[in-house]
């Protein structure tokens, strides 16, 4: 026998029941879009290499450490699998002259690669929702973004998550902020891990979310950045803590708050939670006005988010939000090989009728007695069986028997089946 091959770690296969749960989120989150009027977009999943240097930043860490980058073997091309989309969206929305007629709201689901150490919430290939508002300059729509999360966190019944906001500025006052820090960083260099005297000259402010205990209150008393913002971008923060007060949005000011990506500037935020331990971040995102012009569109200001879906239904877990499996409406019970003739039929019938059905396979090659069929039937949660017995298909008939109320049983021709479940399932509804 040969030997296994195994999914590449931190790669994870998503199977039965708990895909389900995968399509309940994904079904609540079009909804929700839609709702807001934000039209899908799909972008590939693999882009120049060249997108996401310019784009994120040289210094950065996915940069650096993270993304999963090769040579095209037929052209020598650079190219990644995308650490995250807001780069590949701008980039399509760049080439495809998405802007042409002014503003869009856009968002995209799907699969991205970063290499990581595997842990809880964390993985080398996940998945994120996100939502991305192009050619949209005030506060208002950061405001529209946000309450955008806030309301899926209401519809999913969830508690305890904490909205974080901090500003960025724009980058003349991140210029005068980073001198501030490196000149009071390095007066301190004693103190800086090693990880901190990396980036001490090369992206300084990302030290400030450090979470090394022993730098903590080094970083406390840093230069804050908010104390360096001019008027333009302390209005624009301003107006958005307006809207949110307004809408008795909570909020906590977060001055160490920062984006691993370069492009961000202004308003910054993030959804936390404490049920996730160290991977407490579920939503995160803000204004990257200069990243339209950077990939070579026209100027244009943009805001957007992503929540990482793997951490959200960690947290729908953890808080016992998580549906309860789908069950099945009918389960078919095939006595015989020669009701399996009839089964075919019976389940188009339920089906087009909008009924969910499972039907007992094999007994064509004699597998499955009657009494395994009906505790398979019970097992499998369906509220009716359809019972194709021999004597009532010689007189065109079926049994429906219920197993979850009062047990009753009703015979009914197999060609009223369809009609029988829409009554039934009115009945029901009502």
């Amino acid at each position: 026998m040969a030997d296994k091959i195994l999914a590449v770690k931190g790669m994870n296969d998503i199977l039965p029941p708990a895909s389900a749960h995968w399509e309940w989120l994904e079904d609540k989150l079009r909804t929700l879009m839609n709702g807001y009027a934000y039209r899908n977009v799909r972008t590939p999943i693999v882009e120049p290499t060249g997108l996401f240097v310019r784009g994120l930043g040289e210094v950065t860490d996915i940069v650096e450490k993270e993304m999963y980058s090769f040579e095209d073997r037929l052209n020598g091309e650079a190219l990644t699998l995308r650490p995250e989309a807001t780069a590949g969206v701008v980039r399509a929305a760049v080439e495809n002259n998405l802007l042409y007629d002014g503003p869009r709201r856009l968002y995209y689901m799907g699969p991205m690669f970063r290499h990581e150490r595997p842990q809880r919430g964390r993985y080398r290939q996940f998945h994120q929702v996100g939502a991305e508002a192009l050619g949209f300059a005030g506060p208002d729509v950061d405001a529209e973004l946000i309450f955008l999360a806030c309301d899926l966190w209401a519809q999913l019944g969830l508690t305890g998550v904490t909205l974080e906001l901090n500003s960025l500025g724009q980058v003349s006052e991140r210029q005068t902020h980073r001198a501030a820090l490196i000149d009071y960083l390095s007066a301190n260099e004693s103190l800086l891990d090693e990880e901190a005297k990396r980036r001490l000259h090369t992206n300084p402010l990302r030290i400030l979310d450090t979470k090394n205990p022993a730098m903590q209150d080094l970083v406390n008393a840093a230069p804050k950045l908010m104390d360096y913002l001019g008027e333009a971008s302390l209005a624009h923060f301003n107006g958005l803590r307006a809207i949110l007060d307004d809408a008795g949005v909570a909020y906590t000011i977060n001055p160490r708050l920062v984006r691993g990506m370069d492009y961000y500037n202004l308003s910054v935020f993030e959804f936390v939670t404490q049920d996730l331990g160290s991977q407490g971040t579920i939503c995160a995102g803000g204004r990257y006005d200069g990243l339209i012009e950077q990939i070579g569109g026209k100027p244009a200001p943009a805001v957007g988010w992503a929540l990482g879906v793997e951490r959200l239904l960690e947290l729908l877990k953890e808080q016992q939000r998580l549906p309860e499996q789908p069950a099945p409406d009918v389960f078919v019970v095939v006595p015989s090989a020669q009701a399996a003739l009839h089964a075919a039929r019976a389940c188009r019938l339920l089906r087009q009728a909008g009924a969910r059905v499972q039907m007992h396979a094999g007994t064509a090659l004699g597998q499955g007695s009657m009494k395994s069929q009906f505790k398979r039937a019970d097992g499998s949660g369906a509220a009716w069986a359809v019972i194709l017995g021999e004597a009532e298909l010689a007189d065109g008939q079926v049994a429906c028997k219920s197993l979850r109320v009062n047990q009753e049983q009703i015979m009914l021709p197999l060609g009223d089946l369809g009609t029988w479940w829409q009554r039934t399932s009115q009945a029901d509804a009502a």
